[in-house]
């Protein structure tokens, strides 16, 4: 079930792919994708030739990915993006939709940070998507659910709201599921994004030996709110 959500609530989102898209370019890969989920950005870039790798922990997830590669150069691999050690290393790595916010603390987040360190070729990139701050609600907006149709069976996914929760960002979402027989089943889901701004991460990156590269604006769709893609070189080896 899992996968379904994800291809629900993410599947769509394609504002931040130019960007990896001309980083890979650059770069010339592989690329390395943490929190690949069914394969939003490791398909699109595959796609377009790129060797990609991408790791989740959620198997059901990559299992999906595994499904929709075909004979794209494209494969998956479960493995938690704190801890993982790939016997390869990688021109770009990504952290797309705010990855690192969803880890519960800086020493989690560090984790991340020196294992995409550790994989990447000598000068190698690494491109972590954050949102710095609480997007500001329109009131007069009234947000339309995503929403899929999988087997004759409906799953919806209305924003309810997004709100501060002390250190954190709280996004809740209303998930409605329609079987075949028109019965309705619903809960609210709920993601918490740790609060983490773009100067901190450069410092803290500093620690694993990651420099700061540059930052670029991912620009906010009507459905999603715009972020900041923070840019590192990895060290000459």
């Amino acid at each position: 079930m899992s996968a379904i959500w994800h291809d629900v609530e993410c599947g769509g989102y394609a504002a931040d792919l130019p960007l990896w898209e001309e980083l890979a370019d650059e770069t010339g890969g592989p690329v390395l994708d943490l929190g690949c989920g069914t394969g939003r950005v490791a398909l699109h870039l595959a796609r377009r030739g790129h060797r990609v790798l991408g790791l989740d922990s959620d198997a059901e997830l990559v299992g999906v990915l595994a499904e929709r590669t075909g004979e794209l150069p494209a494969e998956g691999e479960v493995a938690d993006a704190r801890k993982f050690e790939l016997g390869a290393r990688f021109g770009l790595a990504l952290a797309p939709m705010q990855l690192l916010q969803l880890f519960a603390d800086a020493e989690a987040r560090i984790a991340c940070l020196r294992c995409a360190a550790a994989h990447l070729q000598g000068g190698g990139l690494a491109a972590v998507a954050i949102v710095d701050d609480l997007p500001v609600a329109d009131p007069a907006a009234s947000p339309l659910p995503d929403a899929r149709e999988v087997g004759g069976w409906v799953y919806s996914s209305l924003p309810l709201e997004t709100t501060v929760d002390g250190d954190a960002i709280v996004v809740r979402r209303l998930r409605q599921t329609i079987s075949p027989g028109g019965g309705l089943s619903e809960e609210v889901d709920e993601v918490r994004l740790q609060a983490l701004d773009a100067a901190t991460l450069e410092r803290k990156a500093k620690e694993v030996g990651l420099r700061p590269a540059g930052r670029r604006e991912i620009p906010a769709t009507g459905d999603h709110v715009g972020s900041t893609a923070v840019l590192f070189e990895g060290e000459a080896r």
